[in-house]
């Protein structure tokens, strides 16, 4: 049963922090969010009466697949902490919503279930989040099991350094991952972080490397700079995620609002712009795709209603998001995702 006292996701935060135990709580909430939701809380909408908005849709395709929205459900680690039904129950209410979600590396449910889950009731094959594992060969390990449950590879870069803030009670774990050796922390002539931590982090010759070795449409997800964005495109990779993480790793980094109109600039239509970081409304999601996205990343939410409520929960976050997108397409007079853009935005 879904709570009757839920109008809107923001209802859904205090319900799943009841729920949680305190350590898990504080992981979720992890990273001030604040700046993200700041900056799309303060941008400003012009209605547009009168206009004829009949047939109205928010349908879209992305790399082959057509989606009834474009709210995807982005990559969130261990998601059995926060619901035993886990990522298979995040990936059954995304394809009931007909979306699509992107499963983590450091997902707590294996990546043939969570497919499963995802096309069992004619849903897309999911996305798959990569994070760099440590040298090339382990990462092809982990593409290579990838490839063979989802459709789409986003490789995340704007988290280098991994730090463990929470003890995984038993039973939970990233069990989609080889094991492997612990992180190096022995202090060099340069520290601990430029020969110790950051020794593992991939660059730019390793993203040049991993487009050679998938056919798969490739997105970079972590980027904030245009120079970087254009960079990416040059290698080859299929779409860029405009994302700061949550300011979970860079807590001084910019609102990923203020650095999307750039780089939509800089590609210039030429590859899918998403948009990740701060989304908390469905006046959010069409704020960011009025500054240039294509579509959105939904994170911390709809684990607040899979904290409460499982994959209904998930399910009715994505219907309150929809159901404002809609309701916010409508009064700005526009029928399709095709016609926002920057003239609905007060300058």
């Amino acid at each position: 049963m879904l709570p009757p006292s839920v109008c809107r996701v923001r209802d859904y935060r205090p319900l799943a922090e009841a729920r949680l135990d305190p350590p898990v709580r504080s992981y979720l909430q992890e990273g001030d969010d604040g700046d993200n939701v700041r900056a799309l809380e303060a941008a400003r909408l012009i209605p547009r009466p009168l206009c004829s908005v009949g047939g109205g849709h928010t349908r879209i395709e992305l790399f082959g697949q057509r989606l009834g929205h474009p709210i995807l459900l982005a990559p969130i680690a261990y998601q059995m902490l926060f619901h035993p039904g886990g990522e298979k129950a995040t990936a059954l209410a995304s394809a009931a919503q007909s979306g699509q979600m992107v499963i983590s590396s450091l997902a707590s449910q294996s990546l043939p279930a969570i497919a499963h889950a995802a096309t069992s009731e004619g849903g897309p094959r999911p996305w798959f989040q990569l994070y760099w594992q440590e040298n090339r060969q382990r990462t092809l390990g982990l593409l290579r099991r990838a490839e063979a449950n989802c459709s789409v590879i986003v490789f995340t870069v704007d988290a280098p350094i991994k730090r463990a803030t929470l003890h995984l009670p038993d039973g939970i774990r990233a069990v989609n991952l080889e094991p492997g050796r612990a992180s190096s922390t022995a202090r060099s002539a340069s520290g601990t972080v430029f020969d110790g931590w950051m020794a593992q982090a991939p660059t730019w010759d390793d993203l040049c490397w991993l487009r050679e070795q998938s056919d798969r449409p490739l997105l970079v997800k972590g980027l904030l700079h245009a120079d970087d964005a254009a960079r990416a495109l040059a290698i080859g990779c299929d779409g860029i995620v405009v994302s700061n993480h949550g300011q979970r790793i860079l807590s001084r980094s910019p609102a990923a609002l203020h650095a999307l109109p750039a780089i939509v600039q800089r590609v210039a239509g030429r590859v899918p712009v998403l948009f990740d970081s701060g989304i908390r409304s469905g006046e959010d999601v069409f704020i960011a795709l009025a500054h240039g996205a294509t579509a959105v990343l939904l994170g911390r939410p709809y684990v607040w209603g899979l904290a409460a409520s499982g994959a209904l929960g998930v399910a009715h976050v994505l219907r309150l998001l929809r159901d404002e997108l809609e309701m916010t397409m409508a009064l700005a007079g526009c029928a399709s995702l095709a016609d926002i853009d920057r003239r609905q935005l007060v300058s």
